[in-house]
């Protein structure tokens, strides 16, 4: 039987993000095919007892820390040198799929090669941390204005207290670190290429789809006599990059005619941990538009289906490229189509194939593909050419029998 590790930087029970989810949704996958599985996430806090390990269910949680967030790196080498190489040498995987440095540091493949010598190393890229100080976001720090590539130049007026040597310096040593992997999997097309531009070698970057569990599209609601498709749904963090802001204006910039019959439900939270500026400006639009708008909160997993139920549209206006929004790809597979910003892995996953895009940051576009996407017939046509095929798993169940059997 093969052996596969799956390194987390968080436990998606624990910690919701897309990498966690990604990372979870692949360790299930392979557990369904007869792979034997471990699962390692990271885990804040430390230990009963205070050892480097602990256990929630059959997962294995890892108690250890990153303290150089300019270098992704961490000086805590016993945990990742000693006890997640004694605790690898044990299972001894075929592969081990690395999903995250974050929280544990950029020195965890190194730690993982010297534990493993023959086995292979895959990591997939879920973000542009490695190559962006600024929350891996590829925006600048005070405009939010895009970034095309990392330039050192320009990170250091990011960030004026490191030097452009320290961006150059700082760069190498990741690429050093990722040396250590022998392939790379990208979600997204866009992404791969950026990375690939950044200085990963192309011929091991493969984009390959996330995997989602088995999701069944609903049908979609039942229009009375001359209803349009109005209900519209935003799911996501509420935080300056998701672009909630630039929805809001767009509403409130809606003919009256169609605003009368406009209903937005945002399903998210943590308006409350930003920043006091932003929070100003969001409550504001909130206050302008509150009468077609509902704040619906967070939600489980498992809550999704019924949620999304609810809409005809799933819109996804963030500022920034983003890479492959788990969202994009719950809405197609639940039957939604979307209405999303024309960059990045939001363009490439929806343009043409799933809904409509606009011009990015721009509130008066969104407000115009609201007024075209609400017309029955724009819903049914985009609703049609929905993919509910997961080509991602038969891709993935591949790419790992290959690694495998090399």
């Amino acid at each position: 039987m093969k052996k596969i590790v799956f390194i987390s930087h968080g436990h998606p029970e624990l910690s919701k993000g897309g990498a966690e989810v990604a990372s979870w949704n692949l360790y299930q996958l392979l557990l369904e095919q007869g792979y034997d599985c471990l699962y390692i996430a990271r885990a804040d806090g430390a230990s009963h007892g205070g050892s480097t390990f602990s256990s929630r269910g059959n997962e294995v949680l890892f108690h250890t820390g990153m303290t150089d967030w300019f270098n992704l790196s961490t000086s805590h080498l016993k945990p990742l040198f000693t006890d997640l190489y004694e605790l690898l040498k044990q299972f001894d995987p075929d592969v081990v799929h690395i999903h995250h440095y974050a929280h544990m540091g950029i020195e965890l493949f190194p730690a993982v090669r010297k534990a493993l010598p023959k086995a292979k190393v895959v990591f997939t890229l879920h973000e542009f941390m490695a190559m962006c100080m600024h929350n891996g976001q590829m925006v600048k720090r005070e405009t939010l204005k895009l970034c095309n590539k990392a330039v050192s130049t320009d990170c250091h007026q990011c960030f004026p207290s490191h030097s452009p040597g320290d961006f150059f310096l700082r760069k190498n040593y990741i690429l050093d670190q990722f040396s250590h992997v022998d392939e790379f999997v990208s979600p997204s097309h866009f992404l791969a290429q950026r990375y690939v531009e950044w200085g990963l070698p192309k011929d091991n970057v493969h984009v390959i789809e996330n995997v989602l569990p088995t999701l069944s599209p609903a049908k979609p609601r039942t229009l009375t006599t001359e209803e349009k498709r109005t209900k519209l749904a935003f799911f996501g963090q509420v935080n300056p990059y998701k672009g909630l802001d630039i929805l809001l204006k767009a509403i409130s910039l809606l003919p009256e005619a169609v605003r009368e019959q406009i209903h937005l439900d945002v399903h998210g939270a943590n308006l409350d941990i930003q920043t006091s500026d932003f929070k100003e400006k969001v409550e504001a639009l909130l206050e302008d538009v509150k009468d077609c708008v509902d704040l619906r909160g967070p939600y489980e997993s498992e809550q999704l289906p019924s949620r999304m139920a609810e809409c005809d549209w799933v819109i996804i206006p963030s500022i920034w490229w983003e890479n492959s929004p788990v969202v994009i790809q719950e809405a197609i597979h639940l039957g939604r189509p979307l209405i999303g910003s024309n960059i990045g892995g939001m363009k490439e996953k929806i343009e043409g194939k799933a809904g409509i895009t606009f011009e990015a940051r721009s509130a008066a576009s969104l407000a115009s593909a609201i007024v075209n996407a609400i017309e029955p017939e724009v819903f049914d046509y985009w609703h049609a050419k929905l993919n509910n095929q997961q080509e991602a798993v038969e891709q993935h169940l591949q790419f790992i029998e290959q690694l495998c059997n090399a």
